[in-house]
């Protein structure tokens, strides 16, 4: 390779003679001379003449840092909150559960202190090394405990649902004994007629009590009958639905009137001697579509 030199000092140009070793070695030269400058001026401008650029740096890197933990600390926050919200709802159909508990409980006539719902229960075991329990297992678990908690609710809310109908429907049988305070002088059966000593059939029971004592509705009803009947007296019947009718005979009054509607254990008239009687009793009969029953089988039922 030639190179011309040309100066206005010269007269005539200059040529100088360069091989191709020469040349490579000034390209790598000239390479190394231009990564060297550059290296220190890059030193000098961030070190010598701009100082005030390492703070700036510095807090880039803090700024962008700072940005990365609010983000991560706005996610954590979203996640705690929406678990506060699994929470309260949990905490809601935990109170739901005990007053449906308290509830069934009653109907079933289990004792309140058997089912202690804030009475904590006991849990123990051998100690086995755990592991911590990161924030996804726990939200994990804290959604199959909701997913638990709905299911129990439901089933616990058909079974009060049946429990319920079966109270109602236990409620209209005639279980309450029309008497409190006296005894049984006649069953229901065969006996000898008091009137002509002929055997015959005692559709009821006879229950002898002092003049004046209260007869109570043995369940809830519709008052159907209230009237005298040559062989009852002053009678009462109360229909329970379902086909069910209680009568109630030789009263001395009657304090209800047909149509009325009565509660079980309502007071509904009191005991006298009227109509077919040797003396004060109440006599209380059960029918079934119109077929008299034992009532001692209705009065013996858990009511």
């Amino acid at each position: 390779m030639n190179i011309i030199f040309v100066s206005s000092r010269f007269t005539k140009a200059r040529t100088l003679c360069v091989d191709r070793c020469q040349t490579g070695v000034l390209l790598a030269g000239g390479l190394m001379l231009f990564i060297l400058m550059s290296g220190l001026f890059g030193y000098l401008i961030l070190f010598q003449f701009g100082g005030l650029q390492v703070p700036l740096v510095q807090k880039l890197l803090i700024s962008s840092q700072q940005t990365e933990t609010v983000k991560n600390r706005e996610a954590m926050q979203q996640r705690l909150s929406a678990m506060a919200i699994k929470v309260g709802e949990m905490q809601a159909q935990v109170m739901r559960l005990e007053a449906l508990g308290e509830r069934v409980a009653k109907v079933a006539g289990i004792k309140k202190e058997e089912i202690n719902f804030d009475r904590k229960p006991g849990r123990g075991g051998m100690f086995k090394p755990g592991e911590s329990v990161s924030l996804g297992d726990f939200e994990g678990e804290l959604s199959k405990l909701a997913r638990v908690l709905d299911d129990r609710t439901d089933h616990l809310a058909v079974l009060d649902a049946m429990l319920s109908r079966e109270s109602v429907r236990r409620a209209a049988l005639p279980t309450a004994s029309p008497i409190s305070i006296g005894f049984f002088s006649s069953n229901y059966g065969w006996r000898l007629d008091p009137f002509t000593g002929q055997r015959a059939m005692h559709e009821g029971v006879d229950f002898v009590a002092e003049p004046g004592t209260p007869i109570k509705a043995a369940a809830g009803g519709i008052v159907i009958y209230s009237d005298y009947h040559p062989g009852y007296g002053n009678m009462l019947e109360v229909d329970h639905g379902n086909g069910l009718i209680s009568r109630y005979g030789h009263a001395s009054k009657r304090l209800v009137k047909e149509g009325d509607v009565v509660l079980r254990g309502q007071k509904i008239g009191e005991v006298g001697s009227t109509g077919r009687s040797t003396g004060p009793h109440l006599h209380f009969e059960v029918l079934l579509n119109g077929t008299p029953q034992n009532p001692t089988r209705y009065l013996n039922l858990p009511g």
